[in-house]
């Protein structure tokens, strides 16, 4: 008897490991053809590949993307610059993009309560790509890793900022990009 309990239960994981598996290939398969996007929790999530359009757009609009987390202390600090930012130069043709560096399975714990408790309106997205020696050097050659981190640019200029912002500054810096 104990010996057919035993069969059924491996017989089961098996099956379910199995049904798990052909699921995430799917999603995989799906993922692959939308540039590595998926959702968690309602927020876009992507690796390099999917980041990359984002972060060098080709527009006429001037680009602030913030690579921050909320475990970092200067980048929360800055946030609401970033926030004042986006509300006063929306209509200027400016746009801010928050790239979350937040660990993906502390998503629904701590990134999304912050998001609402600070009533965050700019566009917020999770960066989940493990490979940091590869993208760290792509975003920018001269980029320690180090958050926060701020790129403005337009068609014309692109700019780097390994380091934490005032809000007199972070509006100075824009207003080169924009006169």
């Amino acid at each position: 008897m104990r010996i057919k309990l035993m069969i059924v239960a491996v017989i089961v994981l098996f099956t379910a490991c199995k049904q798990e598996r052909k699921e995430s290939d799917s999603i995989q398969t799906s993922s692959e053809k939308v540039t590595e996007v998926t959702k968690t929790f309602g927020i876009n999530t992507y690796n390099y590949d999917g980041l990359a359009p984002l972060i060098n757009k080709k527009g006429d609009k001037t680009y602030i993307v913030n690579f921050w987390a909320t475990w970092c202390k200067p980048c929360v600090d800055e946030l609401p610059y970033f926030e004042k930012i986006n509300q006063e130069y929306k209509d200027k043709n400016v746009e801010v993009l928050l790239v979350s560096l937040d660990f993906p399975n502390e998503v629904e714990k701590e990134l999304l309560p912050f998001l609402k408790d600070h009533n965050i309106t700019s566009e917020v997205v999770l960066f989940d790509d493990p490979n940091q020696n590869e993208w760290i050097n792509k975003i920018n050659p001269t980029w320690s890793g180090s958050l926060p981190a701020t790129i403005i640019y337009n068609k014309n200029s692109r700019k780097f900022y390994e380091k934490p912002f005032e809000y007199e500054e972070l509006e100075s810096e824009l207003n080169q990009f924009l006169n």
